[in-house]
């Protein structure tokens, strides 16, 4: 193509077309360059830089190798080179790309779960199941999966859920123990974090784990390294059979990163047997990433790209849901929404609600 130096709208649009084109080459490439070594060579080199046989004494790559990943680089704008001895320079991505964590656990998260099944996308739009999901083994949705996947798949999976709860719960605690509730539901619980969370942060509290029981066996054993089984305890149930009631006589239920799980319907179902388990005084929160919520660019970005998979490989009916989706269902679920918190932890929304039906609510 002739190098044109004026604006041109056609070209950019030509050369952002091509990135989507070269897009899984360019993030195997990033990865590769992050895991053999090759950005933090040049992260120590600074601006001096290092020539590409340089970089492949420091990493143990063949020069073809080194030489390979950094030409390629300079396009995918991991590196900057100049002059004629060819000395390559870390950009501002490749900084990020290896010292940034978010950074780090998505690309792990996609490389590890995402990358194989995604090939599988057309097949999952079409059946509405989670097609992908086969790469790994036969399973209805991811959930029942976890117990059973690779190692480095659930050290993935785990890691990249954990990320984005863990940066809310510091600031989720205070607001949901304002009023010290003495019992909390936590459905979909997962690994127990935020059960045991609360039993930290409230020495009184008592939590109840509503979940699979293979997500239950993870929580029961993390409960028990921290010598909390005397106040949490674990229920199984199947949230998609909706006539399994959920226990009654909570203060609080919880429901963080839970319902984006689900398609509308379902979520609708839940958030129906979540008003008929609540009291008068009972409080439902939300914890969740809502895309329409977001301020800032990465933050949509990272929530669209990770909608995908939810169709591809976790059950092949739901997404990454705007707060528009969700108070939608809440309302047709007989509940109302009586306060809500952005801005918690990287891109979270906390939404306090109660039963429609109670008096003066």
């Amino acid at each position: 193509m002739k190098n044109d130096p004026a604006p041109n709208p056609n070209l950019d649009a030509m050369l952002a077309a091509q990135r989507i084109a070269f897009a899984p080459v360019m993030f195997q490439v990033a990865r590769v360059m992050r895991n053999r070594g090759v950005l933090k060579a040049l992260q120590r080199a600074g601006r001096s830089g290092r020539t590409a046989a340089e970089v492949a004494q420091d990493t143990g790559l063949s020069a073809y190798a080194a030489k390979t990943l950094l030409e390629a680089s300079l396009s995918f704008g991991l590196v900057e080179s100049a002059g004629a001895r060819e000395r390559y320079t870390i950009t501002r991505v490749g900084l990020i790309v290896e010292n940034d964590r978010m950074t780090r656990v998505n690309m792990d998260f996609i490389h590890d779960v995402c990358y194989e099944g995604m090939r599988h996308l057309d097949e999952a739009i079409d059946g509405g199941k989670p097609a992908g999901l086969k790469v790994f083994g036969e399973w209805p949705t991811v959930y029942e999966a976890l117990p059973e996947l690779p190692p480095r798949v659930r050290e993935s999976w785990f890691a990249f859920d954990h990320l984005y709860s863990d940066s809310a719960f510091p600031e989720a605690l205070p607001v949901v123990f304002e009023r010290r509730p003495r019992t909390l539901l936590d459905i979909g619980g997962n690994t127990g974090r935020w059960a045991i969370q609360c039993c930290t942060h409230d020495p009184d509290v008592r939590v109840t784990i509503l979940d699979l029981p293979g997500q239950l066996e993870d929580a029961r054993v993390n409960v028990q390294e921290r010598g909390l089984l005397g106040r949490i305890m674990g229920t199984p149930i199947d949230f998609l059979d909706h006539g399994q009631a959920f226990p009654t006589g909570f203060d609080a239920i919880w429901m963080s990163q839970f319902l984006v799980c689900f398609s509308e319907a379902d979520i609708v179902q839940i958030l129906r047997r979540a008003r008929a388990a609540m009291g008068d005084e009972t409080v439902l929160w939300i914890l969740d990433t809502f895309w329409d919520r977001q301020t800032n660019e990465v933050a949509v970005h990272c929530l669209h790209g990770s909608s995908l998979y939810f169709t591809c490989l976790a059950n092949g009916n739901s997404r990454m849901y705007s707060a528009a989706d969700i108070k939608r269902c809440v309302e047709e679920a007989g509940l109302t929404i009586d306060a809500e918190i952005d801005d918690l932890g990287l891109a979270h929304t906390l939404l306090r609600c109660r039963r429609r039906d109670v008096p003066g609510r």
